[in-house]
């Protein structure tokens, strides 16, 4: 099977796996991504490895599951079952607790965890240095992915049009810069980082993300045309940043993908770098905009 077959294989299944679990119901939509997430970061401290450093990728990705859990319940998770659970299983304050808590000690933790295994054979680095990033994974990857759930809530509760919203935008940038490029690129973006990006293409990929982003008020009605332009806006600039930031990762370390997690589609790192930059920014605007 060639490349190009797997890629659109693969991407389809994919697609369809994504979409699908956005759309079933807000449970499946927050297991999804709570995966996804943990995988994430576990192929960001993998990477981490290769460049000599040894985070703690099991304590980090049990925080990062607390973390994504936390942010849900701070947007009232609950109301995702319409409060048809037993109190007992729909108060969340105890987990919230739990995942403050393992927060707030982490650095301590990981400090401990460096004290027990020091010194470490063919470690160029600072123990400290494997705290740092251990944390940077949590900050770079977990915590912006956790911020899927302000995106997918509104006033009342869960709407996976939202979500279905922002992938449309994520997907009409790369569709729009990579066409515009192909054809017109010719003044390089960031050749030291990624080469195959163009001026040509970014502006291809932000012109028809705003098209994309006019034409969601078929989706979101309620929605005003500025809100939803801003937002593309957003997308359009964060989201290539958000690609070169994890190109310039994957070449200080020296590998080609960040996982392999799909054929012809390297890893999730790989697929989800766009959001690790526009989630922060789209939190922010709800806030301010709210």
């Amino acid at each position: 099977m060639s490349n190009l077959s797997q890629r659109l294989i693969f991407g389809l299944i994919g697609a369809a796996l994504l979409l699908g679990s956005v759309w079933y119901s807000a449970w499946t939509f927050a297991l999804f991504f709570a995966v996804v997430q943990v995988k994430m970061l576990l192929e960001f401290y993998r990477m981490m490895r290769q460049a000599g450093y040894k985070p703690a990728a099991m304590l980090g990705g049990t925080i990062s599951v607390l973390l994504f859990a936390s942010v849900a319940a701070l947007t009232d998770f609950r109301s995702l079952a319409n409060h048809t659970l037993p109190a007992s299983v729909s108060d969340l304050q105890q987990l919230r607790l739990l995942a403050a808590g393992l927060i707030v000690l982490l650095p301590v933790i990981l400090i401990l965890r460096e004290m027990y295994a020091w010194p470490r054979e063919n470690q160029p680095f600072s123990p400290f240095a494997n705290v740092g990033v251990a944390l940077l994974g949590l900050l770079y990857v977990s915590l912006p992915m956790s911020l899927l759930h302000v995106v997918a809530f509104s006033g009342t509760g869960y709407d996976y049009r939202r979500i279905f919203a922002l992938l449309f935008l994520v997907w009409s940038s790369d569709i729009g810069a990579y066409a515009a490029g192909k054809t017109l690129g010719k003044h390089k973006l960031a050749p030291k980082i990624s080469p195959g990006k163009t001026w040509e293409g970014a502006v291809g990929g932000f012109v028809l993300t705003l098209v994309v982003g006019y034409l969601l008020g078929y989706l979101l009605p309620e929605l005003s045309l500025t809100y939803r332009l801003v937002v593309a806006g957003v997308v359009a600039v964060f989201g290539p940043l958000g690609d070169l930031a994890e190109s310039m990762l994957k070449r200080s370390v020296g590998v080609k993908d960040s996982g392999r997690i799909m054929p012809g589609h390297g890893g999730l790192l790989d697929r989800f770098d766009a959001f690790l930059f526009i989630l922060p920014v789209l939190a922010v605007l709800r806030l301010l905009w709210s």
